[in-house]
């Protein structure tokens, strides 16, 4: 009896991919193949320009002067930075991070892009945050954002991690941080947006809740990438978090020695009941959205 053999799973899964990786240097499509995942990353998650727009508001608001030096603490491939340099001819950035390929994916997308007058302004440096230097000190702005302190688990490190903070900040320097809250931060979960970044460059970005531990906060969660032609990048970004809650980083920030910590709170759309309207506001009520995202300024 003749016995035809099945391509294993594998196999088939193999084939497609090769199949779609082809057709997508054809037609220029986006597809798992041909895209970067610090680029999906960037057009998923951040706005920098948005983010710039009130560190740079609520300095100038805070200390009556333009801020001119900035310091992005897991900056990753450095998009922040680089748009604080274009900002002002006066401004200057650096970007510290431990992932050296990160940081050269960044200095050869956002670096080598600007005049070579701004690339003199900027500098990305594979460092600890626990240790950021004499040259990385004396700042005005200190950033932590997209969540990234996180990775600091007890309060002994993260309140550690503050102090180094305070520490390099210059005479009148101001801490920005990030925060995402609400029920919903807690409960394992995925969910989906399309991002629509031109033709043939539409996507669609997973963020997914993969585990939570409501005695330790202990969290993880997942990036995932998929694309039109059934491609995937599962597992481009893993995070292995604590939840931290407002209430707990501002206790954290005022044992490390600021004396000034304000949560700004998100705005309701008029138009759009429970959307936010992108502008933040100082203030000690916020109201119980499921989810919610903040920003945590601190200073002496």
């Amino acid at each position: 009896m003749n016995v035809t053999t099945m391509p294993n799973k594998s196999s088939r899964h193999q084939k497609r991919e090769e199949k779609a990786a082809k057709k997508a240097a054809e037609s220029g499509h986006w597809s798992a193949s041909n895209t970067n995942i610090h680029e999906l990353y960037q057009l998923s998650v951040q706005n920098v320009e948005a983010e710039i727009d009130f560190i740079d508001e609520t300095f100038e608001t805070l200390r009556n002067r333009k801020a001119i030096s900035l310091r992005e603490d897991f900056c990753g491939t450095g998009n922040t930075s680089a748009e604080w340099v274009r900002r002002r001819e006066s401004n200057n950035a650096i970007g510290i991070d431990l992932d050296q390929p990160t940081l050269d994916y960044g200095h050869e997308v956002h670096v080598k892009t600007l005049d070579e007058g701004t690339q003199s302004r900027i500098a990305l440096l594979n460092r600890n945050v626990l240790d950021p230097g004499a040259d990385a000190s004396g700042v005005d702005c200190v950033l932590a954002m997209n969540f990234s302190y996180w990775l600091f688990k007890t309060r002994d490190d993260l309140r550690n991690y503050f102090k180094i903070v305070r520490d390099s900040l210059g005479p009148d320097g101001v801490f920005f941080l990030d925060h995402y809250g609400g029920s919903e931060a807690m409960v394992e979960s995925k969910e989906a947006k399309k991002i629509d970044n031109g033709p043939g460059r539409t996507f669609t970005y997973i963020w997914e809740q993969k585990h939570f531990n409501p005695i330790t906060g202990d969290m993880e969660c997942r990036i995932h990438f998929k694309f039109p032609d059934k491609t995937k990048i599962k597992d481009a970004f893993i995070y292995q978090w604590r939840l931290w809650s407002l209430p707990e980083l501002r206790e954290l920030l005022s044992e490390a020695g600021f004396s000034n910590v304000h949560v700004y709170w998100e705005g309701e759309d008029e138009e759009d009941e429970g959307e936010g309207n992108g502008e933040y506001e100082a203030t000690l009520e916020g109201t119980a959205d499921p989810a919610f995202i903040s920003y945590i300024v601190a200073y002496d």
